[in-house]
């Protein structure tokens, strides 16, 4: 969709505010700075909000379309390197095993593609089209060989808006070509089941998009390898979804659950959500009761495995918390709650939704495993149970035994692949190489090239220095990250909520800072930047902006209260704060913009500030250029509908004025924007890196070889010709550039 131009006043400079700065709230206290409480309930808030316009839902098929309006654009530029991390990993969210070829594994990861182990999980290669949507829920094997990946992530949270997919697709060769095999309107899969006796008898389990009803959802049955499909369960409502499939003869089980996020709220249960079972091939279903949850408004996600007549569930309530842990041996006729665990109900936090699965040794039906923020073993039938939170990262999503090594098992987490060869209860080894990090921010050094550092989902802020390869040096989910532009070893990381701290030696030692800040509220995501003629000034931004000039140690309100006030979502209540700094060269320009779509300005270093505009979507960055303070352009995130609202502005007279320069941009939230040589405007976006001349308008995108991934931040560097983009699914990625 080509947008027109257009020019307008979004504020008149009469609208001049005095500094009354806010007493500073309580400090958050940083507690263990390298463990700090990671979970996906709050940056799901974050990126929900972020990239929807207030009021409304994202609409469907928003990312697709968005997709391939990207794909028509034109491309000019050299080529994108990956540059790491491959030894972090990320989200991994189903595994299957090749049953032809011996020690290969394939892998989906929830933003990264489909990979292929061929060393019993220890290097993992991309088996998935670089151009087709990275977004996965699930991957199969079937007896034959067939490789099956299912699109769309249907776990919703993590840090991610989940992002939807594309429906099924097959490959004969190990992932090397793929054709799609129907659904395409299932939003998101979550299960594969192929019968072992007839491969082509393929049962899906589609969820569903987690923001508008209906589509293809349910359980499916293919009787012809994927060619044409029926719906064999349907769900109560047009929300209901299905999240396992599981296969035994004619009999089957299945998982339904209800899950809809609106911008009011959302709804992770309902009437719809239970276990179902048939015993005619899916002819009849029958809803499972007889002590399990059978149905109501409070049934939350459940996740269930079956071993002949054995049949475990986990029972999770609407709002996320932990109901139950339930037993069978009659194949699911009656269950039996079995006695209350701390560990176990631990284990699911406060937000089951994001686990929901149950596995059994295939050897012993009484070994169980459960999907937790740490992994749940019993080794009695559900009796008793021990938590393993200390060998391998936390929140699990997929694991599966090795037939040809006797107690080989494979799981998939948060922080990516593991191998255990002590039947899954510890030794777990983690994969060497996997690169696909889901990454929130980039931070480059002109004085050393090889330096990068980020902040990364559940995988802390990481660096390329200070080891052989990519570590983490602060905990958490990594957010903002700043590497000194004039000293290498002074550098900068925060976690989520604006917990940041400042380094003099690369990050070895950290000193906390943000208590000294003053805020009552701060983004998930709390933006510090440096002033560009002096990087011992810096600018945090809460729902105030905090100024420093001694490098972080001692900090002052300039700025009152730039948003709205905070938001009405009960949930995410650090709604109504700045995202973006961007201090000009003159030394008492300063731009800021907020969540709530207001952008501001103090021509006096914050004596005076003069909003320019409101009623925006978020605003994602602020930038001026360095040779002129009147030179500024801001970005906005959301996907939108049938709306012409611009996701890049610019202005030359210091936001008195403002022209959309989208123009022929996919309609997609823009992340980012840098100015490069010669005044040329390269932005990230949730479709890649695009690239305009500074009058903006017409766009293209930039560099070839970046997979079909979104782009959080990206950072330039013009003494050295390189912009560094940092993916949410796939790394850093590096190109050569004027």
């Amino acid at each position: 969709m080509r947008r027109r131009l257009l020019h307008l006043v979004l504020a008149p400079l009469a609208g001049v505010l005095m500094v009354t700065a806010p007493a500073s709230a309580a400090p958050t206290p940083p507690g263990d700075v390298y463990r700090p409480v990671r979970g996906p309930a709050a940056p799901a808030e974050y990126r929900y909000l972020q990239k929807t316009v207030p009021g409304e839902s994202i609409p469907r098929h928003a990312h697709e379309d968005a997709a391939a309006q990207a794909r028509g654009l034109p491309t000019t530029g050299g080529r994108w390197k990956s540059v790491g991390p491959t030894n972090v990993g990320g989200r991994i969210v189903s595994l299957a095993l090749d049953p032809k070829r011996a020690d290969t594994l394939y892998a989906a990861a929830a933003s990264g593609g489909i990979w292929r182990s061929t060393d019993a999980g220890q290097t993992f290669k991309s088996a998935w089209p670089d151009d087709w949507t990275q977004a996965m829920g699930a991957v199969a094997t079937g007896p034959d060989g067939t490789l099956y990946a299912g699109t769309g992530e249907p776990n919703p949270g993590g840090g991610s808006i989940t992002y939807e997919g594309t429906g099924l697709y097959r490959s004969t060769d190990g992932g090397k070509h793929w054709k799609p095999s129907g659904l395409r309107d299932s939003g998101a899969i979550s299960a594969i089941t192929v019968d072992p006796g007839n491969p082509r008898r393929i049962y899906v389990a589609a969820a569903g998009s987690l923001y508008n009803g209906g589509g293809d959802r349910g359980v499916y049955r293919s009787e012809n390898g994927g060619k044409t499909w029926q719906r064999i369960l349907t769900g109560a409502n047009e929300f209901t979804g299905a999240t396992e499939i599981v296969v035994q003869g004619k009999k089957l089980y299945a998982v339904l659950w209800d899950h809809r996020r609106t911008p009011e709220r959302r709804t992770y249960g309902g009437e719809g959500s239970g276990v179902f079972r048939s015993g005619d091939d899916g002819k009849t279903w029958k809803r499972l009761g007889g002590g399990l949850p059978a149905q109501g408004p409070d049934v939350g996600r459940i996740g269930l495995a079956v071993a002949g007549e054995r049949a475990y569930a986990v029972v999770n309530k609407t709002d996320g918390p932990f109901e139950g842990f339930y037993a069978s041996t009659d194949a699911g006729d009656t269950w039996q709650r079995t006695p209350v665990d701390k560990k176990l109900t631990d284990s699911q936090s406060t937000f089951g939704w994001w686990f929901g699965k149950i596995w059994t040794d295939p050897r012993d039906a009484e070994h169980v495993q459960v999907a937790g923020v740490p992994l749940m073993t019993s080794k009695d039938g559900a009796a008793t149970w021990t938590a393993d939170d200390t060998s391998i990262h936390v929140d699990q999503h997929a694991m599966v035994w090795d037939p040809r090594h006797p107690g080989r098992v494979y799981l998939g987490n948060d922080g990516g692949v593991y191998r255990s060869d002590a039947n899954g209860d510890g030794g777990w080894v983690k994969a060497r190489h996997e690169p696909y990090t889901q990454l929130y921010s980039a931070a480059i050094s002109p004085q050393d090239t090889s330096r990068i550092s980020g902040g990364a989902q559940d995988n802390g802020s990481i660096r390329s220095w200070g080891g052989d390869r990519f570590n983490e040096y602060l905990g958490g989910d990594g957010e903002e990250n700043l590497i000194n532009p004039t000293d290498v070893n002074n550098v900068y990381a925060c976690y989520q909520y604006g917990n940041c701290f400042s380094s003099t030696d690369g990050g070895d030692t950290l000193t906390y800072f943000a208590d000294k800040t003053t805020f009552k509220r701060r983004n998930w995501f709390t933006p510090v930047a440096f002033d560009p003629r002096d990087p011992k000034v810096l600018y945090y931004g809460s729902e105030v902006l905090n100024r420093s000039t001694d490098g972080g140690a001692t900090w002052q309100a300039i700025s009152p209260d730039l948003s709205g006030g905070p938001g009405p979502d009960p949930i995410y209540t650090n709604y109504g704060t700045i995202t973006s700094i961007a201090p000009a060269a003159d030394g008492r320009t300063i731009y800021a913009g907020t969540d709530d779509g207001r952008v501001w300005v103090t021509k006096d270093l914050g004596a005076h500030w003069t909003k320019l505009a409101e009623g925006l979507p978020w605003v994602t960055r602020v930038v001026v250029d360095p040779r002129d303070a009147d030179r500024v352009y801001t970005t906005h995130s959301a996907y939108r509908s049938g709306s012409d609202t611009p996701h890049v502005y610019g202005s030359t007279d210091g936001g008195e004025h403002w022209r959309n320069l989208s123009g022929n941009l996919p309609d997609a939230p823009v992340n980012d924007l840098v100015i490069a040589r010669g005044g040329k405007l390269h932005i990230g976006t949730d479709q890649g890196v695009f690239t305009s001349g500074a009058k903006g308008g017409h766009w293209s995108r930039l560099g070839r070889g970046m997979p079909a991934v979104p782009v959080d931040d990206i950072e330039y560097d013009a003494g050295n010709h390189r912009l560094v983009a940092a993916t949410f699914g796939r790394g850093f990625y590096e190109l050569t550039t004027a």
